[in-house]
């Protein structure tokens, strides 16, 4: 940052300082005195005003020195000679202090800040009421044989103000509404009163903007475009009539700036209210966002509700077994609480015969049987005496597929042989237009076609391209013809026909 920069921020620098909390109620404490017309403080009355929240003298004699200095200029400080009495007293430094303009300044700043960091906003009913009202007014005075400008003018700028004032309390209130929901440690009786005010609220401000809203749309509606680029116009020109002369400005340019900007903002009000095919109007999305919190609430009550009736949920039943595995003394005791919280210990009928596998495929077991009613697994008695579930015998023979592996090796060979080739007998024809090509052999042929399928996606946003094939064996230059020309190439394969490329290829 520039020495200028710095300068123009120092104010705010005690909010990075050790002590933010200290020089915060001091700065406090001086805007309060301003706004009682008090413009000068002595270090006593700023910590009468305090209320001892500093109590030490010495503390708060540092934070006044450093916040009238230099380096930060929050505050202006000033010989007090008004209470000097004797040569002693003229000798001690005394001092009184003012807010600087530019710490009153910043100290504005804040403020407006913590008032928009903490405000939650509000859903205004009554100003859906006011703008169609306005609304109806303006149409009345378009229509008048003689139009009325003042009125006009005044009605526009009272309607873009109370519509300012909507949209950004809907935005400050949606915005809240979601640290409403996150009240999860909240008394329940507070919270469920809290809610039932809340949803009633939510409610009756989305039937107001179903009904108005719908009636707002229809009146905005109503205003053509000629009537509205009118309006703005007089408006425009009705603001110039104040503004002070200026020999470098076109008062007709002027006069569109501000014509365009008055016409910005009533197309604003237009895209909040009405929808397009294309495109869902603000006052749609609101309602549905509005309408989706209602549900939002209820699941939350029921949650706190069921924390409070005593009921487990899974992330409990997994930290008390945390705790019984930590009090075991060794890992088999361990070991076999796994096996006994999970169910892993081996069973040996995983293998599910036929008969059952048939009888529940055909509706034996449905969903949600209980295992008592469910049919047996029938277990083979060999099982039970041998430990075995089949009858021991020869091992099956591994087949030797040494012969069909070379088989298949061959094949890719030849494959790739003839590849080879044919891609070599292409690029040995260009550079060439495909029209030049001639007729080609089906190994060509399908080779050309995959290096087409490759470039053409390349030349979507430009005349020419350089890549490289997919099975990376080929440079392509392809040029998409200046003329317009078409091109037909055949082989036994098929024929091809479309632009006349210009298309070079090389060996990779």
């Amino acid at each position: 940052m520039s020495e200028l920069g710095h300068a123009q921020y120092a104010p705010f620098a005690y909010l990075a300082a050790p002590k933010v909390a200290a020089y915060r109620r001091v700065m406090l404490t001086f805007i309060a005195a301003k706004e009682q017309f008090a413009v000068h403080l002595r270090p006593d009355d700023v910590a009468a005003r305090m209320a001892g929240d500093i109590p030490d003298a010495d503390e708060l004699a540092g934070i006044l020195d450093q916040l009238s200095s230099p380096q930060w200029g929050n505050l202006l400080a000033f010989p007090d000679t008004s209470r000097v009495l004797t040569l002693e007293d003229f000798q001690r430094r005394r001092m009184i202090y003012q807010l600087s303009p530019a710490g009153e300044a910043a100290e504005r700043a804040l403020g407006v800040y913590d008032r928009t960091f903490g405000e939650r906003g509000e859903l205004q009913s009554v100003a859906l009421q006011d703008i169609a009202a306005q609304l109806v007014a303006l149409a009345s005075a378009m229509r008048a044989e003689v139009l009325d400008v003042p009125l006009i003018h005044n009605g526009l700028r009272s309607l873009t103000s109370v519509f300012s004032d909507l949209a950004e309390n809907a935005t400050a209130f949606m915005g809240s509404l979601q640290r409403s929901i996150d009240l999860q440690d909240a008394d329940l009786d507070a919270f469920i009163a809290y809610k039932d005010r809340l949803i009633g609220y939510i409610d009756r401000f989305i039937s107001d903007l179903a009904v108005r809203g719908q009636r707002i749309a229809q009146e905005l509606t109503g205003f053509s475009d000629s009537d509205v680029l009118r309006m703005c116009d007089l408006v425009a020109s009705r603001e110039l009539e104040d503004r002070p002369p200026d020999e470098a400005a076109d008062p007709e340019q002027e006069r569109r700036v501000f014509a365009d900007r008055w016409y910005g903002r009533w197309q604003g009000l237009v895209n909040w209210f009405v929808s397009t095919p294309t495109r869902k109007s603000e006052a749609d999305l609101l309602r549905a966002r509005a309408r989706s919190a209602v549900p939002q609430l209820l699941q939350l009550v029921a949650i706190l509700i069921e924390r409070q009736s005593g009921r487990t949920d899974r992330s409990t039943d997994f930290l008390a077994l945390a705790e019984w595995f930590a009090e075991l003394p060794d890992d088999a005791s361990r070991h076999r609480l796994w096996r006994s919280a999970f169910g892993l210990t081996p069973a040996r009928h995983l293998s599910v015969p036929t008969d059952t596998a048939d009888q529940w495929d055909n509706g034996g077991v449905k969903p949600g049987m209980a295992w008592s009613d469910a049919p047996p697994i029938t277990i083979s008695p060999r099982l039970r005496a041998t430990g075995q579930w089949e009858r021991r015998g020869p091992g099956v023979k591994i087949l030797d597929r040494s012969e069909a592996k070379r088989f298949l090796a061959e094949q890719a060979r030849e494959t790739k042989a003839i590849a080879d080739a044919a891609r070599i007998r292409l690029a040995a024809r260009t550079p060439a237009r495909l029209s030049e090509l001639g007729s080609l052999d089906e190994g060509e042929f399908r080779l050309l076609l995959l290096i087409l399928g490759d470039a053409t996606s390349a030349l979507r946003t430009a005349g020419q391209a350089h890549m490289v094939s997919s099975d990376g064996g080929l440079t392509i230059h392809i040029r998409r013809p200046d003329d317009g020309t078409r091109a037909v190439v055949k082989s036994p394969a098929g024929t091809l026909a479309g632009p006349d490329y210009a298309l070079e290829l090389e060996a990779a």
